[in-house]
């Protein structure tokens, strides 16, 4: 059986629709926002959410990404991955390990990993997977990470030594995107920063903006 080529991570702003952010909004809202600024990559992370409420969601906003011809990934969840066609999954410390999950998604889909230095994105290779998020970059009141803060200068260190694409993580927004960018990263998450805007469409434009003209140095 053929098997087709598991999809490119686009680069850029990489945002999240999640359900920690900006509770009272339903997730497919804010997932047709964030592909309404032209996202091209949306990670779904689903902490709260019921599990047949999470499945349903993951249906409805991989459908979404996939009419607007975005990359959609699920944090952690492999099965919930696999059920609703997402292009593939983006793996942590306390989730299933990279290797394991990219047995059972096979050769076609995404496997992205957070790690904290260059020594695990060479591990997350070995392991299959096809890039890294790495941070925290600066401090964050999203998700409590128990690791050392990065900055931009750990950031480019880790990008010189990576031998897969990275994607800065960890308070990232509007204001440092452009910077990030500089590193040399493939990609910016973005949580809070465009989640809780005034118009979210509006602030995912103006985050691919900025981190277009950081990565060329403009």
């Amino acid at each position: 059986m053929n098997v087709p080529p598991r999809p490119l991570l686009p680069p850029g702003p990489y945002l999240l629709c999640d359900d920690t952010v900006l509770p009272d909004m339903p997730l497919v809202a804010k997932a047709e926002r964030l592909l309404a600024g032209g996202a091209r990559v949306v990670q779904l992370r689903m902490k709260r959410t019921p599990i047949r409420e999470a499945l349903e969601a993951a249906r409805a906003v991989v459908a979404l990404c996939r009419s607007a011809g975005a990359v959609c990934l699920l944090n952690d969840r492999v099965d919930l991955a696999l059920l609703s066609d997402a292009h593939g999954v983006h793996v942590g410390d306390e989730d299933l390990p990279a290797r394991d999950a990219r047995v059972l998604l096979g050769p076609g889909r995404l496997v992205g990993v957070t790690v904290r230095d260059e020594l695990g994105a060479r591990e997350a290779l070995e392991a299959g997977a096809d890039y890294v998020g790495v941070g925290p970059v600066f401090g964050t009141t999203t998700k409590a990470v128990p690791a050392p803060v990065l900055g931009l200068e750990g950031l480019a260190r880790v990008v010189r030594g990576s031998p897969l694409p990275v994607v800065g993580i960890g308070g990232v927004g509007l204001s440092n995107v452009a910077s990030v960018a500089a590193t040399g990263v493939h990609g910016a998450a973005v949580v809070s920063d465009a989640l809780l805007a005034q118009d979210i469409a509006e602030r995912v434009r103006l985050l691919a903006g900025a981190f277009e003209r950081g990565r060329v140095g403009g």
